[in-house]
């Protein structure tokens, strides 16, 4: 019987389990990997990074999107675009940066990327889409896989089709599956039966995504589709804990005191990555993720979820041990 315990390969890589944290945009940074790993995750992908950043050695992108903490391995880097020559030249960099795969994405719904012809606007133009995946293969030398879509509207199978060229033509060695049309975005409930076909049909490893937002649900799903692993989003954002559960490794549901000081660590490897005034506004948004098993009375979950600076938020979790340090 298949479990996410398993060992497996792709594309030459050999990896642990079968469970994946999925690429986070905005949020899959070194330290977001890194604490999935921690965790148990048998794979890390960072957030979608431009590959014209990458090519153009932009210095943001190359300073903090680029970073590889060296205990987060195996990771791969996802990358977005519209341009081959960009793509085979991001590839490179990030090999040399240390990936140990590249995933390009071409599900990604948003219309700022998908103007640009990148993302989900790839599944229209599959001539494009098999030379940019042929481009990455090039330039990094890395196994490649691809996040797609079925396609852009219920019963639209141009991603599926897709998928079968990035195979036979451009040699991807997987392929990421979120079985909801772009349309979609996160929305509905995704067609884990096409999963399952798409399975059966390819010869190379299917990662299923989208709609994993329980344990039961991502046990169920693999189970149905026969995808090759899970990659958990969105379910995993303040519940690492989440990987630890999939791969039967026990511990249970985590108590309040762990949580805080989990979310400590996260917000002294914010201000390492930040910087502590950048740090306090990127953290706003992770606050929330935790603040329900922290069991915190209202007042206090008012302050933390608001907290204007770390040193605040540093103050509430005193609540539950030494303070920590200012």
């Amino acid at each position: 019987m298949r479990s996410l315990s398993d060992r497996w390969r792709i594309g030459g890589l050999e990896l642990a389990n079968r469970v994946v944290l999925a690429p986070l945009a905005g949020i899959g940074n070194w330290f977001v990997r890194l604490q999935a790993r921690r965790y148990g995750a048998g794979l890390v992908t960072s957030e979608m990074v431009s590959s014209f950043g990458i090519a153009y050695r932009n210095e943001r992108t190359m300073r903090e999107f680029l970073r590889i903490h060296p205990d987060e391995h195996p990771v791969a880097m996802q990358l977005f675009g519209h341009d081959p020559d960009v793509m085979r030249e991001a590839a490179a960099v990030v090999a040399e940066a240390g990936a140990d795969m590249i995933d390009i994405n071409m599900g990604c719904p948003v219309r700022k990327v998908r103007k640009t012809g990148a993302g989900a606007a790839l599944l229209a133009d599959p001539e494009r889409a098999v030379a940019i995946v042929s481009a990455a293969c090039d330039g990094g030398a890395l196994p490649v896989t691809v996040k797609l879509r079925p396609g852009d509207a219920p019963g639209d199978r141009a991603g599926v089709e897709l998928a079968h060229r990035l195979v036979t033509e451009a040699g991807v060695a997987g392929i990421a599956f979120h079985p909801r049309h772009a349309s979609q975005q996160h929305k509905g409930r995704p067609d884990y039966a096409l999963a399952a076909e798409l399975v059966e049909a390819l010869p190379v490893p299917v990662l299923l995504s989208g709609g994993l937002l329980s344990d039961e649900r991502a046990l169920e799903a693999f189970a149905r589709s026969g995808a090759a692993a899970v990659m958990l989003a969105r379910g995993s954002l303040g519940d690492p804990w989440r990987f630890r559960r999939l791969l039967g490794a026990g511990g249970g549901e985590p108590s309040p005191g762990e949580v805080a000081a989990e979310l400590a660590w996260v917000i002294e490897r914010a201000e390492e990555h930040y910087g502590r005034e950048r740090a306090g506004r990127w953290l706003r948004k992770v606050y929330p993720w935790y603040t329900d098993r922290l069991e915190l009375p209202k007042d206090l979950q008012t302050i933390l979820i608001s907290a204007p600076t770390t040193a605040v938020a540093k103050d509430v979790l005193s609540h539950f041990a030494a303070p920590l340090a200012a």
